[in-house]
């Protein structure tokens, strides 16, 4: 596998090794051993799986008190996701990265404790799957405006209307607001 730190050292783009034929496809999606070494060190406690429609926006997710790491996959259609930096201690506070993950490509990214995670979906339909170092806890739970101008989060709607938003994401905190981690 090839791993690459993105504009924010901590977020890493992780391109596993496909083995692909006519039949189909074999891809390793997490080996504790090799991650480990490649900066991803787990433990994971908790597997994730969700479907979402397109121009759906889900994020931007965060838990304080018991931060989740994030190793994430798509695993049907194409997304943009992003991680953001929530540490107010850290050179890279407040700035964003973004990747397109999907199924083709099977590229996955490590949003590391202390990043709010979001996601918006460009195929007709998308599986996101990814492994969480601490497990959900809804009283920790807290979300940061999509499109707060402090962010600068260039997303790339298309379809030329507003994304699709759950309440609590339509109702999200923009980043002086939010709850920080230090």
């Amino acid at each position: 596998m090839i791993v690459t730190p993105t504009a924010i050292p901590d977020v890493l783009l992780v391109r596993p090794v496909v083995h692909g034929d006519q039949r189909g496809f074999f891809v390793e999606t997490w080996h504790e051993r090799r991650y480990a070494e490649a900066g991803i060190p787990g433990p994971f406690v908790q597997d994730n799986h969700s479907r979402s429609a397109r121009h759906t926006l889900r994020g931007l997710h965060y838990q304080l008190g018991r931060p989740q790491g994030k190793l994430v996959r798509c695993a049907l259609g194409t997304i943009f996701d992003v991680a953001v930096d929530l540490r107010r201690s850290s050179t890279t506070f407040g700035r964003w990265v973004g990747a397109e993950l999907s199924d083709e490509n099977q590229h996955q990214l490590w949003v590391p404790p202390g990043f709010a995670h979001g996601f918006y979906v460009l195929s007709e339909r998308a599986d996101l799957m990814y492994k969480c170092t601490e497990l959900y806890a809804a009283e920790l739970d807290r979300a940061l405006r999509w499109d707060d101008p402090a962010l600068g989060i260039r997303w790339p709607l298309d379809g030329g209307g507003p994304p699709l938003l759950s309440a609590k994401d339509s109702t999200a905190v923009g980043l002086s607001e939010a709850e920080l981690y230090p």
